[in-house]
Formats: structure tokens, C-alpha cells, sequence
């Protein structure tokens, strides 16, 4: 470990993210370092439900975990297995390939290809954060003939 903390080897990744709850506190602070915001209304004033590791919003009531609006989100894959991805690709000096990212955390192929795909989006736009708002597309061609439909 190196004086911050933070695991300097793979297998000291494997270890330190092993624990949820490290997982969460880690994704938290590295997403909200002034405390969490309701991705719903964007409140401040939260309480922390423990037994699920997450978040209940006071202005709205809604819930929401670390994972909400985020690179993280729709996934089943658990945030254990997410971080360690992450430090491998991080610290990998000629990049990493699914089949190595599957071998090593102990999932398919299909979720290190899926792994790896997210987590370059999140190191390409420098964020966790999922793309929201407008997004504009051009010539793209949905749909077909109609005399194909049923």
C-alpha cells in the first residue's frame, strides 16, 4: 500500500475493494468530495441507509445509491469487481484485454469487454458520469419500409 492508502499491486486492489462498503465510501467521495447530491432534485440534506448502502434523499424522498447516473449504472457486475478493472486499466503499461480482464477478476469475457468499454468512456470525457442532456446525431437512418412491417 502506498502512504495514502490506496493499493500499489493488483492483488492489493483484489483486497482493498474485497470489502462493499470500502467500495461505496471510495466512489462516493471520488464523485460527490463535498458529500452526496440527489440525482433526482440535486438535494444535499441526505441520510444513509446502511443495510443497503444507500443514500434517501430529505427533499424528495427518493433513494439513490453510488451507482445512479453513472458509468457504474444498469450493471450487475459489483463495484468490487468495477474498481479493480479500474486500477489494472489504469496501471496497465500496454493496455489490457478483455480475455486478461475476465482471467483475472474472475467474470466472462463479455463482462471485461463490457468493463473495458465503460471505463475508457469514463477516462476519454474525465468522468464518472453517464452522458445526459441533448446529444446530437447526424444522418442516421431508424426504421424501415414500411410494407416490411407486420
Amino acid at each position: 500500500m502506498s502512504e495514502s492508502g490506496l493499493p500499489t499491486s493488483l492483488i492489493e486492489a483484489i483486497r482493498y475493494f474485497s470489502d462493499q462498503d470500502v467500495c461505496v465510501q471510495f466512489v462516493a467521495q471520488l464523485r460527490w468530495p463535498d458529500g452526496p447530491v440527489c440525482p433526482s432534485c440535486g438535494g444535499t440534506e441526505h441520510s444513509y441507509l446502511k443495510t443497503r448502502r444507500v443514500w434517501k434523499c430529505k427533499a424528495c424522498k427518493r433513494q439513490f445509491s453510488v451507482k445512479v447516473g453513472s458509468v457504474f449504472e444498469d450493471s450487475a457486475i459489483p463495484l468490487d469487481k468495477w474498481l479493480a478493472a479500474m486500477w489494472m486499466i489504469a496501471n496497465s503499461k500496454n493496455g489490457v484485454s478483455s480475455h486478461e480482464m475476465a482471467r483475472s477478476l474472475g467474470i466472462t469475457q463479455k463482462s471485461g469487454w463490457f468493463l473495458l468499454h465503460r471505463v475508457r468512456l469514463a477516462m476519454q470525457t474525465g468522468t464518472f458520469e453517464k452522458l445526459d442532456g441533448e446529444i446530437e446525431v447526424d444522418e442516421t437512418f431508424i426504421g424501415g419500409k414500411a410494407r416490411n412491417m407486420h
